[in-house]
């Protein structure tokens, strides 16, 4: 499919970002195209995370232009609460620490968002939910409680939690950082089945063979910008940026 004919389900453009002095995007520029998966990779402090939370508002862009699906933000101009909110609307967040409500079951966890956010029918947002937990394998564990589960099943709630949304896009960042080694496999499993099933994401990783397997495309980020971007064979596989080079020398043949 040519350039011209490709959907695109997130474009930024020029998009920057400082806290303070300190500026962590200049002029960050991207797509991610219709039922694929991006990676983002690189070293701490590149600007990673920043990136993703822009991409839902979490973190508000000083300048530049993002669309996800059909709404796009000037970040530049002012923009009124409900923009923000429709803005958001468009994506699904899967945060590094799970962030489940405490108090509520595991399926109110899941069906919160639909039910409060969106206010759509109870007994369709019960059982998409119950569908959504059986994919992630947790249909079992409905009435459960957060601190009854183990890190890896809390994060496949949270991945359950953005699916039931339904957002057009699902942002994913370091989904297995906080986890035991033993339990990351079992969360980038159903990473993986999303990727096949057609669904947009967007991953910040450090799982360099995970970005491997999964991605269409790959972002290389270091000191604020995109330095490298390409397939996994190009960017992870046969690097042209020496920085690039040194990372995946380091990540992938530690000491």
């Amino acid at each position: 499919m040519s350039e011209a004919q490709t959907e695109y389900r997130v474009e930024a453009a020029d998009v920057e970002k400082a806290f303070g002095e300190l500026k962590v995007l200049k002029g960050v520029s991207f797509k991610v195209a219709a039922g694929t998966a991006t990676t983002i990779i690189g070293p701490s402090g590149s600007g990673k995370t920043t990136l993703l939370r822009t991409l839902n508002a979490l973190d508000r862009a000083d300048s530049g232009v993002i669309r996800v699906d059909d709404v796009e933000i000037d970040f530049a101009a002012p923009t009124t609460k409900a923009e923000v909110r429709r803005f958001q609307s468009r994506s699904g967040f899967v945060f590094q620490g799970h962030n489940l409500f405490p108090h509520k079951t595991v399926i109110e966890n899941v069906t919160e968002g639909p039910l409060m956010v969106q206010k759509r029918p109870k007994d369709e947002v019960m059982a998409e939910a119950v569908t959504l937990l059986d994919q992630v394998g947790l249909a079992a564990k409905r009435d459960q409680y957060p601190f009854q589960l183990s890190g890896g099943q809390q994060q496949r709630v949270g991945i359950a939690r953005a699916l039931a949304l339904k957002p057009k896009v699902v942002l994913f960042d370091e989904p297995t950082s906080a986890l035991d080694p033993e339990l990351v496999g079992e969360v980038l499993s159903v990473i993986k089945d999303l990727a096949v099933q057609g669904w947009t994401l967007v991953i910040v990783t450090h799982e360099i063979q995970f970005a491997r397997q999964v991605s269409n495309q790959v972002l290389f980020t270091d000191q604020g910008i995109i330095l490298e971007r390409g397939t996994p064979e190009e960017v992870i596989g046969n690097p042209r940026q020496e920085r690039t080079r040194q990372f995946l020398q380091r990540i992938l043949n530690p000491l």
